[in-house]
């Protein structure tokens, strides 16, 4: 049995599969997830997991350069992003408008659907390198 926190096997698979620049997306579950996307449902009820369990999750999996977030989680959700800031002090943010965030799921290699019913609750990351 997997001995690392990451237990899921297609959040695993993923991960194990991406290199520097790629690019994995979490979110809430109302995110449209563009067709073509592999989509890793793990939302269970409302709030179940939440958005911050899964990212705290990945984290653990995944080296991290930079990170996307909507624009309007600064004045929507301002709770989360201090929450992803916390988690997250040291890696940088690029801000994009949200509808330019659901065109660029297109460019990732899945999309997490959490149990979150918060809006603004989606982050892109983008994969760095341990060496």
């Amino acid at each position: 049995m997997k001995k690392t926190k990451m237990i899921n096997s297609d959040m695993s698979r993923v991960i194990a599969q991406m290199g520097h620049f790629d690019k994995l997306s979490i979110g809430d579950a109302g995110m449209p997830v563009p067709m073509g996307i592999e989509k890793i449902d793990l939302a269970v009820d409302n709030g179940i997991p939440s958005f911050m369990q899964v990212l705290t999750n990945v984290l653990e999996e995944l080296e991290v350069q930079r990170i996307y977030l909507a624009e309007e989680i600064k004045t929507e959700n301002p709770k989360m992003l201090e929450n992803i800031k916390a988690l997250m002090p040291e890696t940088p943010i690029t801000f994009m408008p949200h509808s330019d965030m659901k065109q660029d799921l297109n460019n990732c290699h899945a999309f997490v659907r959490t149990g979150e019913m918060t809006p603004y609750s989606n982050i892109i990351l983008e994969s760095g390198v341990v060496f």
